[in-house]
């Protein structure tokens, strides 16, 4: 299983959809499941939870980035 690919493909579904986000933070492991639609084993699915979150966070840093230079 590429874990960079579900974690493109989970990335994708939940900056989507703001219930979707929601339920992430609230219950990452589930969202994820739910998403990609697959019963992932522990090991798997806490390595794309992390990468999800990284991805987001970054994402946000990016888009904030992005904001600050239109300002000027």
């Amino acid at each position: 299983m590429d874990i960079k690919e579900q974690v493109t493909k989970a990335v994708e579904k939940i900056t989507k959809d703001p219930k979707m986000q929601e339920q992430f933070k609230k219950d990452p492991a589930k969202t994820v499941e739910q998403v990609l639609g697959v019963d992932l084993p522990d090991d798997v699915i806490n390595k794309v939870i992390d990468g999800v979150k990284t991805k987001i966070s970054v994402d946000k840093v990016s888009d904030f980035a992005g904001s600050i230079k239109k300002l000027f």
